[in-house]
């Protein structure tokens, strides 16, 4: 089994950020890998994964970083493969890192989700992925109507509840 999507976080101390992704990625059954690569500790071992990522098969990066911030943008610098940038919530709750990945030069794009969000990521990933595979997109259809269903769940739950003053 080849991945064919690669989580890729600054430390390891963004695992249980990243898990979210890994799992979604996971249940859909989709192949993936998670390295820890810095942009800054080590900048070679960066060049290398992403000047050899679309050769190894790699579709969609999914990069995660924190603080500074420029491991999504310095990936996408060498890749032609779409890279999402998921900003890690550390000194600034996190806006230093989203402010560092949204704001890339042209020529150099890197979707991003919310701070934290790699469930979000791994959707968007999915959904990339799904343009060129039927059951991908089966699963993403799927998932999302998961989501109608928890929302529809939800309501009917809080019908249940009950306060002197609610009316429905």
């Amino acid at each position: 089994m080849k991945p064919v999507v690669s989580i890729i976080m600054g430390s390891t101390s963004d695992l249980p950020v990243m898990e979210k992704a890994a799992k979604l990625l996971d249940e859909c059954e989709i192949p993936f890998e998670m390295l820890a690569l810095s942009a800054h500790r080590t900048p070679a071992q960066v060049e290398e994964f992403a000047k050899g990522a679309k050769a190894r098969g790699i579709k969609v990066i999914i990069a995660a970083a924190g603080m500074a911030a420029h491991l999504p943008g310095v990936i996408a610098s060498m890749t032609p493969l779409p890279v999402i940038g998921v900003p890690i919530k550390s000194g600034m709750e996190g806006l230093d890192a989203l402010l560092a990945i949204v704001q890339m030069p042209p020529g150099i794009p890197v979707a991003t989700v919310g701070i934290n969000a790699s469930l979000n990521a791994a959707i968007l990933a999915t959904q990339m992925l799904a343009l060129g595979d039927a059951a991908i997109a089966e699963k993403v259809e799927r998932y999302k109507a998961g989501l109608t269903q928890k929302i529809v769940a939800a309501n009917e739950a809080l019908a249940e509840v009950k306060y002197k003053f609610k009316t429905n």
